[in-house]
């Protein structure tokens, strides 16, 4: 059993899905729980009453990634109500998916904001707290999409390439600070975010996965769990995929 017990976690994008069910396992596991959203304010308290429920702590904190002072905002809000940051989960992500040759600048630029630079204000907005306690875990959501490709998805796919490249260099900076930098890629999950993919193109996600299943979006917490726990404190710079085989290297 993974014990989280006394430390602080802040997760992005937490109102539903992949982050929902990360906050969900991380507050279980004993961690007190910062619950940040953009834009739905109800299902992130709902995430919170939910917490609360079973004896944990949690909070709610509105904050856009793709601003560098709403996330300053965001950590402090963090530091104020509990007054330390152990682990830091970058997990706030968005799509639009087309062809390049239709895809627009806007689209570009929507998804590299909040996929890639996202996580470039978050860590950096944790680096000094984590370097300060000489302790810190970050784990960041890739996709197989950053590992393989996907068509449909260049500007996805390469903000999640950008994420697996930002890991290792940032692991490599602060390790020697008791800081660890990890990375988890999850295959075809359902989710908001998947929910308009063609069926077709779910069907052969599937097919290609020797499990044969879709994942689930605890399958991806309770990897996400192991990385910010004591026993996963020599491995950093990695790239962890849980994706039922659907992407070997």
């Amino acid at each position: 059993m993974i014990d989280l017990s006394g430390r602080v976690a802040v997760i992005t994008g937490a109102s539903r899905g992949i982050g929902r069910a990360i906050a969900m396992v991380l507050a279980a596991q004993g961690a007190k729980v910062v619950v940040n959203y953009r834009a739905n304010a109800e299902a992130a308290n709902e995430i919170v009453q939910a917490i609360t429920a079973k004896g944990g702590e949690a909070v709610t904190v509105q904050a856009d990634v793709r601003s560098a002072d709403e996330v300053a905002r965001l950590i402090q809000a963090a530091l104020d109500r509990f007054g330390r940051l152990d682990i830091l989960v970058n997990n706030a992500g968005t799509t639009r998916d087309t062809l390049l040759v239709r895809m627009q600048e806007a689209d570009w630029d929507l998804v590299l904001d909040t996929n890639l630079k996202g996580t470039f204000h978050c860590t950096k907005a944790v680096q000094r707290v984590m370097i300060k306690q000489r302790y810190g875990r970050i784990i960041n959501i890739t996709s197989v999409a950053g590992l393989a490709g996907n068509a449909g998805q260049a500007n996805y796919a390469a903000a999640k390439a950008g994420i697996i490249g930002f890991t290792k260099s940032v692991a490599k900076e602060v390790g020697s600070r008791g800081i660890t930098v990890n990375a988890v890629a999850p295959g075809y999950v359902p989710t908001d975010l998947t929910a308009d993919l063609p069926p077709a193109l779910i069907a052969e996600a599937v097919s290609k996965t020797p499990l044969g299943r879709p994942g689930a979006p605890e399958d991806i917490a309770y990897a996400v769990a192991f990385l910010a726990s004591e026993e996963a404190g020599f491995i950093t710079g990695q790239v962890l995929s849980v994706d039922g085989g659907l992407v070997m290297q």
